[in-house]
């Protein structure tokens, strides 16, 4: 088959393969095609010399919130996407049972972005959540709908990717984590993971990790105090080491309340990297703090991971996470997804949210994205 696009002479970072090298990649029929220096063009073939730019294998951002016009949280994913040089969106919970048809046929169907998502466990996902308005939907229990998200979430395996649920103290209120309990229940019943929300206590961070089983998400992982998974010392909690055991996946969701670099520092100085790298980008965060999925890749990048850990971390990692391999890799045959990226050298600020500001001396920034084997360039 002739190639429809060469990316040529790019330094192609791609942890599913192990590989960091100067070469070409190529798409056909919407997947990656090949991989090796001096690919050969053929009639018809679009040539972007790239020599200037990193290649990773199209970036995933784990927790998004992309549910536009249908939820008072969510922002445009190809305006999003664009900018951040995310290939996949996975939408975390904007939408329950009751509203994940409208997501779907409005947003997920017409977007030239993949959209994948987590179904929310609460009938309407998200539905209280603004400047003004701020409402915990797992706070009534009356909410809660496993049947029909059972239902739901069973009908549409394409791009329903496992359960969502948020608990703590702004999420939850005095339903505490019963509306886990009642998630893991549908995510059994369906054989999904499970990506768990947690904000203050009650409940504790050990709570919820105790629940999880191998291959559930725990977002908002690096979060400050309270509910921080560091202790006092700056030691990780044994809690948290031995969900890592079995199989826990920690995910970083950074959003408007739930990163902070005190706790990142503590987490990578005993060794614990993320497993995941997301923005949790959503209307109230979208111009700060976290902006977007290359703006957090570049925070981790400052406070000393190395480039292929997080490029790792918001591809190979993302798509183990997901369930689907044929994402997140520049491998023959897998989706023809890539981004090309630079890393900027000088004096960046970076903020948290507790208003920790950081000076770093790197930048990821997005230089342009391939979706579906095709450079894309959405007006």
């Amino acid at each position: 088959m002739p190639f429809d696009l060469i990316l040529r002479g790019g330094r192609v970072i791609d942890p599913s393969q192990k590989l960091d090298a100067v070469t070409d990649v190529a798409f056909a029929g919407g997947k990656v095609a090949a991989v090796g220096s001096g690919l050969k063009a053929d009639p018809g073939t679009e040539v972007r010399d790239v020599s200037q730019l990193i290649v990773t294998p199209g970036l995933i951002d784990l927790h998004t919130h992309v549910y536009w016009g249908g939820t008072s949280l969510g922002i445009d994913a190809e305006e999003f996407c664009r900018t951040s040089g995310v290939t996949t969106a996975v939408d975390t919970g904007s939408a329950g049972p009751g509203n994940f048809a409208g997501f779907r046929k409005h947003v997920i169907e017409p977007s030239q972005v993949r959209i994948l998502a987590y179904l929310h466990v609460s009938h309407a996902g998200i539905f209280g959540f603004s400047h003004r308005i701020m409402v915990g939907e797992s706070e009534e229990l009356r909410l809660m709908n496993p049947i029909d998200a059972a239902k739901v979430a069973d009908e549409n395996r394409d791009l329903i990717v496992g359960i969502k649920v948020r608990v703590g103290l702004h999420a939850s209120g005095t339903s505490g984590i019963v509306p886990l309990d009642i998630a893991l229940e549908v995510a059994n019943e369906v054989g999904m993971p499970l990506m768990a929300h947690i904000d203050h206590p009650p409940p504790s961070y050990e709570d919820v990790l105790a629940r999880l089983r191998p291959g559930d998400v725990l977002t908002h992982a690096f979060r400050p105090f309270p509910n921080t998974p560091a202790t006092a010392q700056g030691t990780v909690k044994r809690a948290v080491l031995d969900a890592r055991e079995r199989g826990v996946l920690f995910d970083i969701g950074h959003g408007k309340g739930s990163f902070a670099f005190k706790t990142a520092r503590a987490m990578l100085a005993n060794g614990f990297y993320p497993d995941t790298i997301s923005s949790d980008i959503h209307l109230l965060c979208i111009d700060g703090p976290a902006f977007d999925q290359v703006t957090t890749m570049s925070k981790f990048l400052c406070m000393g991971m190395k480039l292929s850990d997080v490029i790792a971390a918001s591809t190979v990692n993302a798509a183990m996470a997901l369930r689907r391999p044929e994402l997140g890799s520049l491998k023959p045959g897998c989706v023809g997804d890539a981004t090309l990226i630079s890393v900027r050298e000088g004096q960046f600020d970076y903020e948290d949210v507790v208003g920790e500001h950081l000076i770093g001396d790197r930048k990821i920034v997005s230089e342009g994205v391939v979706i579906g084997g095709r450079w894309w360039h959405p007006n």
